[in-house]
């Protein structure tokens, strides 16, 4: 049987991420994930989430095919009687020259992969594992083709439905909402100036995220049978109401690519962690694509199992760094999946003192700035809003004089 420290199941942005960074540790990882299908949508990299890749050379890796985000901007367009002010989270205010930036899940993808097949230590085989056996001393693997790995540890990163979550026998409770996710990308003939622009709407929020030049990402959340007629709208008509909803923001719209919608659901485990086993990503927690929690979260996941397993080289698997990765990880997944949730059913609450608590926290981010800087940190890095901002994340993303096109430049990919 052949044998390895630690086996990564899953080859997504998070898993990979994470055989990356154990393999940069010094571990003997492997990597088993088959091709990932294609996938058009970007992420929105944030505070300690893209320092941890950047010190890992993904985002160098990425050259120029990334946006900063220097500026993230709430407008609330549910119509109701009580109306929410525009808030703007300007990252100059935190002394930074981005919150951090957006590229195309494809495009982070690659610079993932280029970095790994050049790392000692990790290997990866193009593979799907299909069984899982744990003990006491070791966990073994079973791949696609029959063969059989042991290993100290296990980490399962193959998404929502995990299947190696389901054979250590930790249950994920599901949920749906009653909305969509339209994704696409689009140009526009206006500049973004690295500022990204979501929009509260009766139907969930509708966000647009600058991407390299005069292109954007949008993620539009509506009603499942409106957003079947919006994706058979013919290009020109999709792209004058794409444009209307914006507001004409960013001036005309011509949507780029294909299109894909996805039902909206979360989920969250009951642990993140088994004999030999622990979870990352959406293996562990899942909700809709609001606030650019998502992928940020994973790696932050990631982020603490290298951190806590460099701690434990002995034995990278064993119950107290286990147990030590689960109570480090627990309250924030359980704080940002619940406030995802949230702000997400207050978006379709007509309830009405629902709404005047909504406007009046928006407000009160507004017009209060030691309330709207803490939020700021707090978004960017767990427990930052008290204490500050750490020194790594101000190293990828540290302020500096303003650019030619007033947009500050940006600390990230620097040494």
């Amino acid at each position: 049987m052949q044998r390895r420290q630690i086996i990564v199941v899953g080859g997504g942005l998070a898993g990979t991420a994470t055989a990356l960074g154990l393999a940069r540790a010094g571990f003997d990882t492997l990597l088993a994930a088959p091709e990932p299908p294609a996938d058009k949508r970007s992420s929105a990299i944030l505070g300690k989430s893209l320092a941890f890749i950047a010190d890992l050379g993904v985002v160098e890796a990425l050259g120029e095919a990334k946006a900063p985000l220097a500026v993230m901007r709430i407008v609330d367009d549910l119509g109701r009687l009580f109306r929410a002010p525009t808030v703007e989270f300007k990252a100059s205010e935190t002394g930074l020259s981005a919150f951090g930036i957006n590229a195309l899940n494809a495009d982070i993808g690659a610079a993932l992969k280029a970095v790994a097949e050049k790392t000692d230590n990790l290997e990866i085989r193009p593979v799907a594992a299909t069984g899982l056996t744990l003990d006491d001393d070791r966990a073994v693997v079973t791949l696609a083709d029959g063969t059989e790995i042991a290993a100290d540890l296990v980490v399962a990163a193959d998404g929502r439905r995990s299947a190696m979550r389901e054979a250590a026998g930790i249950t994920a409770q599901n949920w749906s909402y009653p909305q969509t996710a339209i994704v696409l990308n689009f140009e526009h003939s206006r500049d973004h100036g690295s500022v990204s622009t979501e929009f509260h709407t009766r139907t969930g929020p509708f966000t647009q995220v600058p991407l390299p030049g005069r292109h954007s990402s949008l993620v539009w959340v509506e009603d499942p049978k409106l957003a079947a007629l919006y994706i058979d709208l013919k290009p020109d008509k999709l792209s004058t109401t794409i444009a209307e909803k914006l507001h004409w923001i960013l001036g005309d719209v011509s949507a780029d690519g294909p299109i894909a919608r996805y039902p909206l659901g979360g989920s969250r485990v009951d642990r993140l962690t088994a004999k030999r086993l622990a979870l990352v990503g959406e293996a562990a927690h899942a909700f809709p694509p609001i606030g650019a929690q998502g992928l940020n979260l994973g790696l932050r996941d990631a982020e603490a199992l290298v951190n806590l397993a460099s701690q434990s080289l002995d034995d990278p698997g064993s119950r107290l760094m286990l147990s030590r990765y689960e109570a480090a990880r627990r309250g924030d997944v359980i704080s940002r999946t619940a406030g995802v949730d949230v702000l997400n059913r207050s978006l379709l609450m007509d309830f009405l003192p629902g709404q005047i608590a909504r406007s009046g926290t928006m407000a009160a981010m507004g017009l209060v700035a030691p309330l709207r800087q803490f939020a700021m940190r707090e978004g960017l890095v767990p427990g930052a809003g008290l204490t500050g901002l750490p020194h790594s994340v101000r190293k990828w993303m540290g302020g500096h004089e303003a650019g030619r096109d007033g947009v500050e430049e940006q600390g990230y990919g620097r040494h």
